[in-house]
């Protein structure tokens, strides 16, 4: 085994944990609000390093074979990659932002400031 095969491994396994711990999270965490949290952040950085692994491989190969194809994987994985960095958190967000208006309140939050604008926006006092 070469040393770039010890660090798409590498990678891989660092995915497969953070992928594992977002499921915890998922399970584990009492009210939406952090499980949601916790499986978006372990999940969104167990991806980056599975996209790492696949970049690494395909620069690996296209340098020993010379196949554009290799570099036409890299690039489109590289491009998937920033699509799911806009795309999971904005996700989380509308998640976030529909269980609070269909009336889910955070457990411990000491100020609401969502709430708060909602209520000024409906002419409320906060």
């Amino acid at each position: 085994m070469t040393g770039i095969e010890y660090v798409i491994y590498a990678f891989l396994g660092i995915n497969i944990a953070f992928n594992l711990l977002g499921s915890f999270a998922l399970h584990r965490f009492s009210e939406v609000y952090t499980r949601l949290h916790g499986a978006t952040k372990c999940t969104t950085f167990g991806t980056i390093f599975a996209v790492l692994a696949v970049i690494v491989h395909a620069v690996n190969r296209l340098n020993i074979t010379g196949d554009p194809k290799y570099l036409q994987m890299a690039l489109h994985s590289l491009v998937a990659l920033i699509a799911l960095l806009l795309t999971n958190p904005t996700g989380a967000h509308a998640i976030a932002k529909a269980a609070h208006l269909s009336g889910v309140k955070p457990v411990r939050a000491v100020i609401d400031a969502y709430e708060v604008k909602l209520k000024r926006e409906r002419g409320e006092s906060p």
